[in-house]
């Protein structure tokens, strides 16, 4: 069976709590990935943040209008209310940007050891409904991270 350390990512980019959305979020882009670890000055997994997690703060909701049969007032007034959302939503944009990731990770992370193998790893993340487990050592460091990418790949290169 495969191993996690044979799996895993040992090149992991993580953040620190006090790291903002902002540059969070400009990372994960820049890098193709879904989500990473928090770590304390230790080095040891405290969170986990998500594009999921950031998407859930910048939910906006479009303005109700009702286009079937709009009033005179309704068409007098829709360009003023329009205009008052976008305000509202760019102001609502600005403050997330600000937000430490911190307040919007995931503290109750689960992880992973090396010596576990990956269809441990893929039943965990089935069951909690997860895509991404860091592995940790006995002391609790981050050693590397396991997608469920990783345990495709992993599956493909056994079949070949």
């Amino acid at each position: 069976m495969i191993k996690i350390e044979d799996a895993m990512q040992k090149n992991v980019i993580a953040f620190k709590p006090n790291d903002q959305i902002s540059d969070v979020a400009e990372i994960l882009r820049k890098n193709k990935i879904s989500g990473a670890p928090i770590l304390d000055e230790d080095m040891k997994v405290v969170g986990i943040v998500s594009e999921g997690d950031i998407m859930r703060l910048l939910e906006v909701h479009s303005p109700e209008i009702n286009l079937i049969l709009p009033s005179p007032l309704d068409l007098i007034e829709l360009p003023l209310r329009m205009k008052h959302e976008y305000d509202e939503i760019a102001e609502g944009l600005k403050k997330a940007a600000t937000v430490n990731v911190e307040e919007i990770m995931t503290k109750q992370v689960v992880t992973i050891k090396k010596d576990n193998n990956i269809s441990e790893a893929a039943e965990i993340m089935d069951s909690k409904d997860i895509k991404r487990l860091p592995v940790v050592d006995d002391n609790g460091k981050i050693i590397g991270i396991v997608t469920r990418g990783d345990i495709i790949g992993a599956m493909v290169k056994l079949n070949e």
